[in-house]
């Protein structure tokens, strides 16, 4: 596993406002602080041992590799698809699997008051994931069935209005109808394409950017594009055939690609399959905890806990007789 990081303010690497994080011995470490004072917990009680945190309190930090720049020490094209956001996602889902795993440690050594206290924290990690889940989907059905009740409501106001022969408030309610009636559209849209969409590509799948070529493993998904309306700007999202609605996807940017670029988030049009021939060593820090290791086409394995993330059944290698045959033989 290549170094992974070190704590930055320069070179313009994904920027976690409450978090820090490096490597530690052949793991990847991290720690929330902030408004849940991870920091603090873990250094007054001693569980990371001596001078593992380096600092205390809340933290504004960016998350940057020892080697800058892509060829000839300068960043590439392809960092407008640079996201924060991914790379937080993906941070946040180690430490919920590592505080998981400690839990279930200080269970088995028999410190309960520190099995209590890494429990209150996995669930307050556990309840941002939720909300931000729930970000992503803008609430989804309930998002779409707010605005119907609100609509009803408006419409009774119509119908008041014109009783009263108050006639230009009729007219200013009915716009706000209009309004409401599209968004409610398109909450609903947003909802039934998470619920029934079919992505191209799946969990671990080393694939290649069509523009910028570099080699990347998928490790999440959207059903369409939820980063913010200043990131799809810059990555000019518009400019697609289809635009921010279609699959987006995490991506890890192989590290002798791109070692500043980290994570990105692709458009489904923008990413091509590898065929198994061209597949080759692939390295990136975060490949150790999100899977297992590599299938036999060459693609990686994503553990359980990712698959479950993002509702994605397990994949099997398609079976090669000439395999089988050979193996007989021998």
């Amino acid at each position: 596993m290549q170094s992974l990081c070190h704590l930055s303010t320069t070179n313009g690497a994904p920027l976690l406002k409450t978090s820090s994080w490096r490597k530690i011995d052949r793991g990847l470490f991290c720690t929330f602080s902030g408004s849940s004072t991870f920091a603090e917990l873990f250094s007054d009680k001693g569980f990371w041992g001596k001078n593992n945190l380096e600092k205390k309190g809340d933290l504004s930090v960016r998350a940057a590799w020892r080697f800058f720049g892509g060829k000839n020490g300068k960043s590439t094209e392809a960092s407008i698809e640079r996201s924060e956001a991914a790379n937080e996602d993906i941070l946040l889902f180690f430490f919920q699997l590592d505080l998981g795993t400690r839990v279930q440690y200080a269970l088995n050594i028999e410190q309960y008051d520190m099995a209590k206290m890494l429990r209150d924290k996995l669930i307050e990690v556990e309840t941002d994931i939720i909300e931000q889940q729930q970000a992503k989907r803008g609430s989804s059905k309930s998002e779409a069935q707010d605005k119907e009740i609100k609509i009803l409501t408006l419409r009774a106001d119509i119908q008041k209005a014109i009783e009263t022969e108050n006639y230009d408030l009729a007219a200013k309610l009915r716009d706000q109808v209009s309004m409401l009636e599209a968004e409610a559209l398109a909450a609903s849209a947003k909802a039934l394409a998470f619920e029934n969409i079919k992505y191209a590509f799946r969990l671990g799948q080393q694939v290649q950017h069509k523009v910028f070529g570099y080699r990347g493993v998928i490790c999440g998904m959207d059903p369409v594009c939820c980063e913010s309306k200043s990131w799809m700007e810059k990555a000019n999202i518009d400019k697609l055939s289809r635009g921010p609605n279609q699959p987006f996807y995490q991506v890890l940017v192989d590290f002798y690609a791109d070692p500043n670029l980290l994570v990105a988030y692709v458009a489904e049009e923008n990413l091509l399959a590898i065929e198994e021939q061209d597949k080759a060593r692939f390295d990136h820090p975060y490949t150790s905890f999100l899977f297992y290791g590599t299938d036999t086409a060459g693609d990686f394995i994503p553990i359980s806990e990712l698959r479950e993330k993002f509702s994605q059944p397990r994949h099997e290698p398609p079976y090669d007789e000439n395999d089988n045959d050979s193996n007989g033989d021998a």
